[in-house]
């Protein structure tokens, strides 16, 4: 017996959420269906969860960093299908999320019908784009874009984790490793990406963000 569809919605606008859970119930029959206000408690379902079929991410979804948790998680689990559902329809941020993984990209100005239309179609295995973006370019080889892309998993959630301004005892804390180990992690992200400090780190990854992100309160480490 087939099992059920799962679909996990990451935004963080309850009243955007619930519309979007009640209308994929009607459509999808049978269909699972999870919420996410966060990247923590997104990160909480996606290791709870087995099998997902499909994320719906909000681009803005709190500590999303711009393009780096959409990159983390295609990096991680690269069975599971993404569209970025975003507010942001410019056609920068529409190729960029193509690029970094992302199945489809749906506006979240497009009718209700066009976005089941748009699920359906990446949830058979199909790319979805907006009307009127024909391709996107390719990420240059050697670029900061590129070595981002390059990292691990692990370095890539460490590197986010000092964006988010922990300290090595706490990410060690966090993921159950030593301190050691978090400053070998830290040695091999900046030689991947060329840099020498964390906040050389964390400004290449900010190549990343939507927006401008402040790097006042970071200190090296």
């Amino acid at each position: 017996m087939q099992q059920p569809q799962k679909i996990i919605i990451a935004d963080d606008h309850p009243l955007f959420r619930q519309a979007l859970m009640t209308v994929l119930a009607t459509k999808f029959a049978g269909v699972e269906l999870f919420q996410a206000n966060s990247v923590a408690e997104l990160d909480q379902l996606l290791d709870t969860l087995d099998n997902v079929d499909l994320l719906l991410l909000d681009l803005n979804i709190p500590k999303a960093h711009g393009f780096n948790t959409l990159i983390n998680i295609r990096n991680c689990y690269p069975q599971m299908g993404v569209i970025v559902v975003s507010g942001q329809e410019d056609p920068e941020t529409i190729c960029r999320s193509i690029n970094y993984g992302a199945a489809g990209f749906v506006p979240k100005s497009t009718p209700v019908e066009e976005m089941m239309t748009a699920i359906a179609t990446v949830l058979n295995g199909e790319q979805w784009l907006p009307e009127g973006v024909d391709g996107v370019n390719p990420v240059a080889e050697n670029s900061m874009e590129s070595k981002i892309i390059s990292l691990s998993p692990r370095q890539h959630r460490i590197l986010m984790m000092f964006a988010d301004g922990m300290l090595n005892k706490q990410i060690a804390h966090e993921l159950g490793l030593s301190e050691a180990t978090i400053k070998a992690h830290a040695s091999a992200i900046f030689l991947k990406l060329g840099v020498h400090t964390r906040t050389q780190a964390v400004i290449a990854m900010n190549q990343l963000q939507l927006e401008n992100t402040s790097l006042s309160a970071l200190a090296d480490q």
